[in-house]
């Protein structure tokens, strides 16, 4: 399957949320859904992503979106990421990189000149039937929140 485009359906998927909840995407058609990759739990960057959308989950709220983060990381760490910051949002654990590969959102990456393999921080919103709207390629963190909040109009 190839990587989701704007006005494809979302592959549906199932993966453990940071309870230990099996949640899958489906289930939450009918209003609007943000998808976001992140690489890993209590980073800079995907803390700064994570509590920004947290800040603005209120004005998100009256949209009535799902937000859901995905990434790599075990259910325990979701856990603590998510109590740590108070996030009001699901996490979900891809610990068999199924949804990260299926997005094609998994891949090589560079920092500091060395190669490892990794998420690219990228954020799929979805519409009420659960295609997608929008793609967020490279996501700034500290600009995320606000541009999603902007889209939302729209979808």
């Amino acid at each position: 399957m190839a990587r989701p485009t704007i006005g494809s359906p979302a592959p549906d998927f199932t993966l453990l949320d940071q309870n230990g909840v099996a949640r899958t995407l489906s289930e939450f058609r009918s209003a609007p859904t943000l998808i976001y990759f992140y690489p890993k739990d209590d980073t800079p960057g995907c803390t700064k992503e994570a509590c920004l959308l947290r800040d603005s989950f209120p004005e998100l709220s009256q949209t009535n979106v799902t937000v859901l983060g995905i990434s790599p990381d075990s259910v325990q760490s979701h856990k603590k990421f998510a109590e740590k910051y108070s996030l009001p949002f699901m996490l979900l654990a891809d610990t068999e990189k199924e949804v990260v590969s299926l997005y094609e959102v998994w891949g090589k990456k560079k920092f500091m000149g060395r190669e490892y393999d990794g998420v690219f921080r990228t954020s799929f919103l979805l519409d009420k039937e659960g295609k997608v709207a929008k793609i967020y390629e490279n996501v700034r963190p500290e600009k995320h929140a606000q541009e999603v909040l902007e889209d939302l109009v729209h979808v």
